[in-house]
């Protein structure tokens, strides 16, 4: 690790994080030095969480300029250390951000089957925050799985494995995870420039040389519109290129779910699938069109359709779930349990919900829609995410559709089933009835990939 260090101005002295918020609250630019107290104030925790809080509502209602966000994304990186790693990967080395979906869970799937293909992949995740579900959350159900690990341990699982997933450690972007804790619960999650600064930042500080930003678009996203979606792409392009990494963004589909599960089990099942070369196939074309867009860019395949025919054979071949086995082994696995969960009965180590109950359609027709955001809300209710800081998550809750978009269904024939632990609340359940859309029109579903962009 090296400690990071400051190209944008001197360490800020003398400054008052009052006077910096009057700021802020005020509508006016801060500059390197008052961004960079502010965040250093905060990791020494020398100022008041009401204060945090009214810190973060200021930016989130003023927003913050490119160079404000590049100075945020900076003070974070400065806050930590960052990971280094030996010359001869630098090529190799790529990773992919989601901004946050329902049922998201491509990163599962992706990082092993890129290091089946070659290429070095340090993924910093981060936890689920408001309705999005989170990769280290997902993970967590693996019994033993551990998000955080030690400088050397993170190396040698990237010698030999080729691909870790952890969450940022104590040294690691403190300023930003001081921050990510606090926006859950103060209404400031959906912010185009705080978006930005925590992603990148974290992407900066873990050593990779070329990203993916796969930025959701739809009702279940923060971005519910091509624009937003747009306009947010070119803010984290922007800020990520300013450090140096070459940097790509998809805009993708998100009304309903990926995949057909929402909940951290249930997700790790469908992952798993995914790795075995069976399941949804909207997740495997979504693994692919990631992976093969990131060996494109890292020269470790001749195209993109190069790039996904390679992410799609180790699918299919078993390659990534080996290196998947591997990887959950490095961190903390038990042999056996990781034997279960990739080659035998899941069910027998994944945590289960003592409750099943499934819900039916009230007409006949073809599904038109499905709507994550509602499922999304109900999972967080039924314990599958965290709405207050230090609240813990039930990892087997959740839904698994049992219908998707495009698929013929007949009244009362079901469509949802839902995963609880304790009594389902009756407007719950008319909430989750009320997420399915039926036409008599026949509907395909459509690709989720919608858009790539570049800098160029």
């Amino acid at each position: 690790m090296e400690n990071g260090s400051s190209s944008r101005g001197s360490k800020a002295a003398n400054l008052n994080f009052m006077e910096i918020l009057t700021k802020k609250r005020d509508g006016k630019e801060l500059n390197c030095d008052e961004i960079k107290h502010l965040v250093q104030e905060i990791v020494n925790e020398t100022v008041q969480e009401s204060q945090i809080g009214a810190m973060l509502m200021a930016m989130y209602i003023q927003s913050l300029s490119i160079r404000e966000t590049t100075y945020l994304t900076e003070a974070f990186i400065e806050s930590g250390e960052t990971l280094s790693w030996p010359q001869e990967w630098e090529a190799l080395l790529v990773d992919k951000h989601s901004t946050g979906g329902v049922g998201d869970k491509v990163s599962i799937p992706l990082a092993p089957a890129l290091a089946a293909c070659g290429a070095k992949v340090p993924m910093v995740s981060g936890r689920g925050l408001g309705f999005t579900g989170g990769t280290l959350d997902k993970l967590e159900s693996i019994p033993g799985f551990k998000v955080v690990q030690s400088t050397e341990n993170l190396t040698k699982i990237l010698d030999t494995v080729g691909c870790f997933i952890v969450g940022t450690t104590e040294n690691l972007t403190p300023g930003d995870r001081q921050v990510y804790k606090f926006r859950n619960v103060t209404a400031t999650v959906s912010n185009d420039c705080l978006i930005t600064s925590s992603i990148i930042s974290k992407k900066i500080a873990e050593g990779v040389k070329s990203l993916l930003l796969d930025i959701k678009v739809g009702k279940a996203a923060w971005c519910k519109d091509l624009e937003s979606g747009r306009k947010l792409a070119k803010i984290l392009i922007s800020v990520a290129e300013e450090f140096g990494v070459s940097t790509h963004a998809f805009l993708t589909r998100m009304d309903e779910p990926v995949g057909y599960t929402v909940g951290n089990a249930l997700e790790i099942a469908e992952s798993v699938e995914c790795l075995r070369g069976t399941g949804s196939t909207q997740l495997r074309q979504l693994v692919c069109d990631c992976g093969g867009e990131l060996l494109a860019m890292s020269n470790l395949a001749s195209s993109v359709e190069a790039g996904k025919s390679m992410i799609g054979e180790v699918l299919k071949n078993g390659k990534a779930l080996e290196k998947f086995y591997a990887m959950i082994c490095a961190q903390g696995v038990n042999e056996n349990v990781a034997e279960t969960l990739c080659f035998g009965d899941m069910a027998t180590v994944l945590p289960q919900a003592k409750h099943k109950v499934q819900i039916n359609s009230h007409q006949s027709g073809y599904i038109q829609g499905i709507n994550g955001l509602i499922l999304a809300e109900a999972a967080g209710s039924l314990g599958a995410g965290i709405t207050s800081i230090g609240q813990k998550i039930d990892h087997s809750v959740g839904f698994r559709l049992l219908k998707t978009v495009g698929h013929r269904i007949k009244v009362n024939e079901p469509w949802v089933e839902i995963h609880f632990s304790s009594e389902l609340d009756d407007d719950l359940r008319l909430n989750v009835e009320n997420a399915l859309s039926v036409s008599s029109a026949s509907v395909e579903s459509k690709d989720f990939l919608i858009q790539v962009i570049s800098q160029g």
